[in-house]
């Protein structure tokens, strides 16, 4: 049962790095469960202190990933078309691939920001690279908080291992 505990755990964190960057899945939220779950494990026990850290870094990357784009896009004189339209840009990237993933938030926005104001390509142009540069945030926010959760867990695993020997 501990090695399922922890394979498991595992796996949550792998997909949960996935989900740093594929927008259906709530990356950091996913791997700090990965990490709980490794923890009920005799191999993986994270110190406590480490499990809040991890939680709350989790709590906040999720909120600003929400929030980041958004402000950035307004920052950078955008709309609500350009906000969706990245957010549409990210799904569809998802099934073009990396340069799917990358290109098509800029390409959403700039669409959705031409949808708003075709007649002024230069503040489209702005306003998207603004919403890009939000998702761009976002994306390594979430990345530094997954990678945390990986090294817990890793740290966690080579001292169980150590201390079951």
């Amino acid at each position: 049962m501990d090695i399922l505990l922890s394979a498991s755990g595992a796996v949550l964190i792998v997909v949960g790095f996935f989900g740093t960057f594929v927008p259906v899945l709530p990356g950091a939220p996913l791997a700090w469960i990965g990490l709980l779950v490794a923890n009920f494990s005799v191999y993986t026990k994270a110190p406590v202190w480490a499990l809040i850290a991890t939680c709350v870094v989790a709590i906040v990357v999720s909120i600003l990933d929400n929030v980041l784009p958004v402000a950035l896009t307004k920052k950078s004189g955008g709309s609500k078309e350009g906000t969706w339209g990245s957010v549409i840009g990210i799904i569809l990237g998802m099934f073009v691939g990396p340069v799917g993933i990358i290109a098509f938030p800029f390409l959403g926005a700039l669409i959705g920001e031409l949808i708003h104001d075709s007649e002024d390509f230069k503040r489209a142009v702005k306003a998207a690279f603004g919403a890009f540069k939000g998702f761009l945030f976002g994306v390594g926010l979430k990345m530094i908080a997954v990678l945390l959760c990986l090294w817990v867990y890793l740290y966690a695993l080579f001292n169980g291992i150590k201390n079951s020997l």
